[in-house]
């Protein structure tokens, strides 16, 4: 082995898994939004039609919405591409712009990692109280996407803001430092 097989051989092993794990995302949330659209249309027909549905559809249907939402969500702080107001950092000269960028993101992966450990604790309740959310599915099992998704974007705005500080503190030519989407 020669020493770029061994220094960057742990990288784009990663890389490959991260890879994997964001193929993954993306399918679990074209399943569950094939499945709520599906689901949806089937009532509706059921309803206009024969004048009956699945006594559950509707709840699933919601479920599968807040499935949707956090499973978008966590994609989305995956790519960068979620909702954000930079209002300060709009005024404030090109120098700052990954300073303020970074004490964002650090801000953001606080407020996700809080998120993420009371929705733990709300789910982990539902769980002992045993309720039902249809059928014999579960409350607990429902709810179970928030602590994960949660914590999935704390861990990527804590890891982008660490990349972006590391920039920050060591400069590459004042650019931002290179990620995989």
């Amino acid at each position: 082995m020669n020493k770029n097989e061994t220094e960057y051989g742990n990288t784009l092993y990663l890389g490959r898994i991260l890879t994997v794990v964001y193929r993954i995302e993306d399918g679990i949330l074209a399943a569950v939004l094939t499945l709520m659209i599906a689901l949806a249309v089937v009532q509706i027909l059921l309803r206009n039609f024969f004048g009956a549905g699945f006594i559950w559809g509707d709840v699933l249907v919601r479920i599968l919405v807040l499935w949707i939402g956090l499973l978008g969500a966590m994609i989305a702080t995956r790519q960068n591409k979620h909702i954000s107001i930079d209002l300060v950092a709009r005024y404030l000269p090109k120098r700052f712009d990954l300073p303020v960028k970074a004490v964002v993101q650090l801000f953001a992966a606080v407020v996700c990692a809080l998120a993420a450990f009371y929705s733990f604790v709300f789910v982990h309740a539902e769980y002992y109280d045993g309720g039902r959310a249809f059928g014999q599915v579960p409350v607990w099992v429902c709810e179970a996407i928030m602590p994960l998704a949660f914590a999935v974007m704390a861990l990527r705005y804590f890891m982008m803001s660490l990349m972006r500080f590391q920039a920050v503190f060591r400069p590459n030519n004042g650019e931002e430092p290179n990620r995989r989407n």
